[in-house]
């Protein structure tokens, strides 16, 4: 696999930021890693971090490079401040730059498919919800997406249960303004009444049972059903923390509709 710490300049930022990718790569000869035949365009998983992390949060806590290098699998993990991939009220445009502009710059820097077979996306707690607001605002980008212990209810100002050391309201509404985003696009529940279940990605979101985001996962999973969405739905012991997330983004990889090798 390649590793690269890529740092770029966005136009819709205004800013320099970051991104951290993991290519596939053919290696015959590497002790203790396999590798992939696939010689690209690569398929690409756009992978999430959460509210207190950045792009380089999966590889130090997870062993992602390991379990996607047989798998001609492109890892892109993007940085996004703390803004719940949002156009903020009162910040950067980061749900335009993580829709619109990031896959374009990406594909102008290295071989990924254009494909929406071969694109997917994927988060943990807050990056579980913008995986899932991707998934349901761009069903022709993404064919797939991932919750993992997802912070999938923002519709009330509940910010320091996402983040229980957040207890200043402020940022909530520096983020979804004074109104709130309940009944919004950035509203995962307004989001399942006004999207297409005959079009939309396949969907895979799981929770720690002792995670206190449990009822909130649940709450989605009974709206998704109802609404008739195509959703992959795991349970068992676990907390919102990176033993279970190592654990269960194995599990997303195995879900995900790869081609062949």
């Amino acid at each position: 696999m390649a590793l690269i710490q890529c740092r770029f300049f966005s136009e819709v930022l205004g800013l320099s930021t970051s991104m951290t990718v993991i290519l596939p790569q053919r290696a015959k000869s590497q002790i203790g890693m396999g590798s992939s035949e696939i010689s690209g365009p690569f398929p690409t998983l756009y992978l999430l971090h959460g509210l207190s992390d950045d792009d380089s949060i999966w590889l130090r806590r997870t062993s992602i490079e390991r379990y996607v290098s047989e798998l001609g699998l492109a890892v892109i993990m993007p940085q996004v401040d703390v803004s719940f991939y949002t156009d903020m009220n009162a910040g950067k445009r980061y749900w335009t730059f993580i829709s619109e502009e990031l896959p374009y710059i990406c594909r102008s820097f290295f071989p990924l498919s254009e494909r929406r077979e071969d694109t997917f996306v994927a988060g943990l707690s807050m990056g579980g919800y913008g995986a899932f607001k991707l998934a349901l605002r761009k069903p022709d980008v993404f064919s797939a997406a991932a919750s993992l212990s997802g912070a999938l209810d923002v519709s009330v100002n509940r910010i320091d249960e996402v983040r229980r050391s957040i207890d200043d309201q402020s940022l909530y509404r520096h983020i979804f303004g004074p109104q709130g985003p309940q009944g919004t696009e950035d509203d995962l529940f307004k989001l399942l009444e006004t999207a297409d279940p005959e079009t939309a990605p396949r969907l895979f979101q799981c929770c720690g049972t002792e995670d206190f985001l449990y009822d909130d996962n649940i709450r989605f999973r009974d709206a998704c059903i109802e609404a008739g969405f195509e959703l992959t739905y795991e349970e068992g012991p676990g907390a919102h923390d990176w033993a279970y997330w190592d654990a269960r983004i194995q599990d997303v990889l195995a879900w995900l509709p790869l081609r062949d090798n």
